[in-house]
């Protein structure tokens, strides 16, 4: 029997295969302890603190049928992570990241109450432990 949340460890290439851009990094809220001082989000499993990456899809076809380029990326680390330097001045800087897991679930934002269609649709949560630069072989891949 699967699990209810059953985790898939993938490579980073599979996740975005044309690589991913750095847009900002903030701690993950966990809305439970809201107001009551230290209320980031931690890791159920490690206990570390969770960090929200957010991240643009250099594929062509990720916008496409009016999906989002952009995604988000929890990072499970003791301190913020730090995006590495731009090698273009102005623009963000490309990323990577390590023991990526997929975790499926439900998004049902889309459904708007009982008497209209619900357009829920499976959604894919990411977690790393790490954002790295790319490495040399995913450049070569990717151009």
């Amino acid at each position: 029997m699967v699990p209810n949340s059953i985790k898939v460890p993938v490579p980073w290439e599979y996740v975005a295969p044309h690589g991913a851009l750095c847009l900002g990094v903030e701690p993950a809220t966990d809305f439970d302890k809201r107001g009551q001082g230290d209320d980031q989000l931690r890791d159920k499993e490690t206990g570390e603190r969770v960090w929200l990456v957010r991240v643009l899809d250099l594929d062509p076809e990720a916008g496409r049928f009016g999906g989002s380029k952009e995604f988000k990326v929890k990072v499970v680390a003791p301190q913020q992570p730090v995006p590495p330097a731009s090698a273009v001045p102005g623009y963000p800087p490309m990323v990577e990241f390590a023991d990526v897991m997929l975790t499926p679930y439900v998004d049902s934002q889309r459904c708007k109450g009982a008497a209209s269609k619900c357009r829920s649709r499976l959604a894919w949560s990411i977690k790393a432990s790490a954002m790295t630069a790319p490495q040399q072989a995913s450049h070569a891949k990717a151009a």
